[in-house]
């Protein structure tokens, strides 16, 4: 028993070192970052970001007159992806889970026009397969599998206020997704979707802060929902590497997304993104990568 109280006590020790360890690094880390960049030009609330408009990627914004390429891939990883027959034309309407995968590759565009306005473009092409639970008695095949166009659709970015040192940025976004699947029941986009958000962006000496969150109309369904909402954390760690931390939730799907991106030359960044399923209904992973130009 004494061996036992003792090995806890020496445990417990060593976890409350390793902890005052870790609270140190991460000290000295923003205050280190803090240094460098107080000696930057910008204020200290634009250290992260610059003076851009924010775009759909995350922790990347625009400048005026500058132009956006990325193209990147992403993959889907989904253990219990949530079906219902009837959605593919086979009979019953109970709901089911089992394995979904996908491969997608993505291209995306992005304007700069004046210091307020941007607009966005993005398309893809989509390979994605749903397999069938083994508790569906009906008469779905045991797997379903499409490919072709996936989801196209643009943006229009305002921003309504610059960020000062007292007040936040303020911005909106409004996106359509064009219906080019309408035979297709896995993959692409069946209905006319309009998207309407509003956001606001907070600079500090240890990161930029941004929220957002929009509502959506589906034609299809003809109603009106909340869309998607999040809470986003970037940091730029030095000219060349910067750290994107994020919770973006679609309706009951919500992600914990990790973004890293490295500057490869002045043109030309490698991105590496990461989005886990916190929540029952949402992909369980989905990784990303691409390289992003800006000209």
């Amino acid at each position: 028993m004494n061996n036992m109280n003792q090995s806890k006590t020496t445990t417990g020790k060593g976890c409350g070192k390793f902890t005052r360890t870790i609270i140190r690094i991460i000290s000295f880390f923003l205050l280190t970052t803090s240094c460098i960049y107080s000696q930057d030009k910008r204020p200290f609330f634009l250290q992260d970001r610059g003076q851009g408009l924010p775009t759909s990627i995350f922790g990347n914004f625009i400048q005026k007159g500058e132009f956006i390429f990325y193209p990147f891939y992403e993959y889907y990883y989904d253990q219990d992806a949530e079906y219902t027959p009837s959605e593919f034309g086979y009979s019953g309407t109970k709901d089911f889970s089992a394995r979904y995968r996908a491969n997608e590759a993505l291209l995306f565009f992005a304007w700069g026009i004046t210091d307020r306005l941007a607009v966005e473009f993005e398309m893809a092409a989509i390979s994605a397969t749903q397999y069938k639970s083994k508790r569906d008695d009906s008469d779905m095949p045991e797997q379903i599998r499409e490919s072709g166009l996936g989801d196209v659709e643009g943006q229009i970015r305002w921003r309504w206020s610059r960020e000062t040192a007292k007040r936040p940025e303020i911005f909106s976004y409004y996106e359509t997704v064009f219906p080019l699947q309408q035979d297709k029941k896995l993959i692409g986009t069946q209905n006319w979707e309009f998207k309407l958000g509003q956001g606001l962006i907070k600079g500090f000496a240890w990161g930029t802060m941004i929220f957002r969150a929009a509502v959506e109309y589906d034609a299809g369904e003809k109603k009106t929902d909340l869309s998607e909402y999040a809470v986003e954390y970037l940091k730029r760690i030095s000219d060349n590497f910067q750290l994107y931390l994020g919770v973006e939730g679609l309706q009951t799907e919500v992600d914990l997304i990790t973004d890293l991106q490295f500057k490869l030359t002045s043109k030309m960044f490698l991105r590496i993104n990461n989005a886990f399923g916190v929540s029952s209904k949402a992909t369980d992973y989905a990784p990303e990568f691409g390289l992003l130009f800006r000209l």
